[in-house]
């Protein structure tokens, strides 16, 4: 699945798609990320040092089981730039200054209306549709507004992930936003859903756990497990 990063313009093929793959998974030896692309450990070594040399890339030793330290490779202060922000300390900056005059349960309420009406939506276009379609949708839609989102299967709960926070710097200042997300994800699913990881607290994705009894363990097989929010390109 390609994943849509508009902050990635000019990072084409293997460099942009070992970025993205850093974003999710970071950090990463040039030996697993040889793996996750099917090339040998010097290729992916002549493309970290090309990103290391941008200022997109950086490296650091670390200690993995009882062996030597190895080295792990991470995004930089300037390539987690590349992915989006939407504007977050403007929005941060104005968010307070409402907060300041009428509260932060203020600040709360706007951005939990703004998931009613998403809520309102899925659930008039899809009066009748599972648990599972819901997040998939779910998932598309917050895709589109930049939070890298994707679904899997697993341990008989679906997980809906964001690998990007777009409003970071907003979500960090406001966490009661990321309450609201919960409950809207609650309301809409019908189910139990729990934010287990957090991208504010350091996490490198946040993570929403959904289990039900609607949700059945054959709902995805085991060859079709990691399926995302977006249709693939």
């Amino acid at each position: 699945m390609s994943v849509k990063t508009p902050g990635l313009v000019g990072q084409r093929g293997l460099r942009g798609e070992i970025l993205i793959h850093l974003k999710k998974a970071q950090p990463e030896t040039a030996k697993e990320l040889a793996a996750v692309f099917d090339v040998s450990a010097n290729a992916i070594r002549r493309h970290l040092k090309e990103l290391e040399t941008d200022g997109l890339v950086e490296y650091s030793r670390e200690h993995r089981g009882g062996g030597a330290p190895t080295y792990v490779f991470r995004l930089s202060r300037d390539g987690e730039s590349l992915f989006p922000t939407r504007y977050g300390e403007v929005l941060s900056e104005v968010l307070e200054l409402v907060a300041r005059g009428g509260g932060r349960q203020v600040v709360k309420e706007i951005f939990a209306e703004r998931f009613r009406e998403h809520a309102k939506r899925i659930q008039a276009e899809m009066p009748d549709a599972t648990v599972e379609e819901k997040v998939k949708t779910i998932a598309g839609i917050l895709t589109d507004q930049g939070f890298m989102a994707d679904v899997d299967y697993a341990d008989g709960a679906l997980k809906l992930a964001k690998h990007n926070c777009a409003i970071r710097t907003v979500a960090e200042a406001f966490p009661e936003i990321c309450a609201a997300e919960t409950e809207f994800l609650r309301e809409v699913l019908g189910t139990e859903v729990t934010h287990d990881t957090r991208i504010t607290e350091g996490c490198n994705v946040c993570q929403y756990v959904i289990r039900g009894p609607s949700i059945s363990n054959t709902a995805k097989s085991e060859g079709d497990r990691n399926w995302g929010g977006a249709d693939d390109e």
